[in-house]
């Protein structure tokens, strides 16, 4: 999966968080001042050119949709911070986690039950 600049993923983000949308739909959720509509325009369809939005034409207004899921775009980013960061290890990671205190407890805790329930779940053959 491609890597996302700051820009395009600060439209990707208003995207996947409005659903389907126009330029001038994400224009609107930004601060003034808004940035040229040809700016997000051109960002949109570089998101296109990448596989992460498609389109639907109404007239000569498009309306973008995400391809590519939140969700599934955050695990190879974190998984790209670990590789980068944290010696490719995810012990590593949770280890700075609870140093800094940004891994509660609770956290933890909620994160051994759901490792329990993984361990209790058949595993697919490969």
């Amino acid at each position: 999966m491609q890597k996302l600049t700051k820009a395009e993923e600060e439209i990707m983000q208003r995207i996947w968080d409005l659903g389907p949308s126009t330029v001038s739909d994400l224009l609107k959720t930004m601060d003034a001042p808004h940035p040229p509509h040809s700016s997000v325009s051109s960002i949109v369809r570089i998101l296109e050119k990448k596989g992460f939005v498609g389109h639907k034409a109404y007239g000569k207004t498009y309306e973008y949709h995400p391809i590519v899921e939140k969700k599934d775009y955050g695990r190879n980013s974190l998984l790209e911070v670990v590789q980068q960061y944290f010696d490719g290890s995810a012990s590593n990671l949770v280890s700075h986690l609870l140093e800094d205190r940004k891994l509660s407890e609770q956290d933890l805790s909620e994160l051994l039950k759901k490792w329990d329930a993984l361990d209790k779940t058949p595993q697919k053959p490969t």
